[in-house]
């Protein structure tokens, strides 16, 4: 019987403080799928699966959660920050661009994990998720998406996403059910 490769969920993101053109828009699209990742998370953790958390890094260059999430809090942000703040036994790595693999040691790590298939949830969907997608997809990882656990500026850029990484990266969309 063919084991299931492991898995490891990469939570892109999610610690924002939305400042920018169209932050209050996804900070509301954002606000909706942070309960479908923090449900996904626990699931995850439940079967023993790494939980990787990979940040912008706002200047401050190190990856400290707290600090990140302290200079992040604002009325846009704190209600996610709270909800999907990183467990002490999570990985928080930043990252100094839109990929999650750039300039970063999530493959390495994920190679000492022995993670084959990356389950990519965050924000935005259509940039900083798809980024990463493309480069797992280049290191030949196996890629799940799970359509409720991103977000995009717009639906349009969120299904164009979707369907970019569906069709071109190989990715498996999941449509679960709430």
């Amino acid at each position: 019987m063919k084991q299931k490769p492991k898995q490891a969920l990469l939570i892109i993101d999610m610690i924002n403080d939305f400042n920018f053109n169209h932050g209050p828009i996804l900070a509301e699209q954002t606000e909706t799928i942070s309960h479908n990742i923090l449900s996904l998370k626990n699931k995850m953790k439940e079967n023993n699966c790494p939980i990787i958390y990979v940040n912008d890094h706002y200047n401050l260059w190190q990856a400290n959660f707290e600090k990140i999430a302290q200079k992040c809090s604002n009325p846009l942000s704190e209600k996610i920050i709270h909800r999907l703040f990183p467990n002490d036994d999570d990985y928080f790595l930043i990252k100094p661009k839109h990929s999650a693999f750039y300039g970063t040691a999530l493959n390495t790590l994920l190679y000492s994990l022995n993670v084959k298939e990356l389950v990519i949830t965050g924000i935005a969907g259509n940039i900083c998720v798809l980024f990463t997608a493309n480069d797992a997809y280049m290191r030949e990882y196996d890629i799940t998406i799970p359509a409720d656990c991103i977000a995009s500026n717009s639906i349009k850029d969120n299904e164009f996403a979707l369907s970019m990484m569906e069709n071109t990266l190989k990715a498996t969309i999941i449509h679960r059910e709430n």
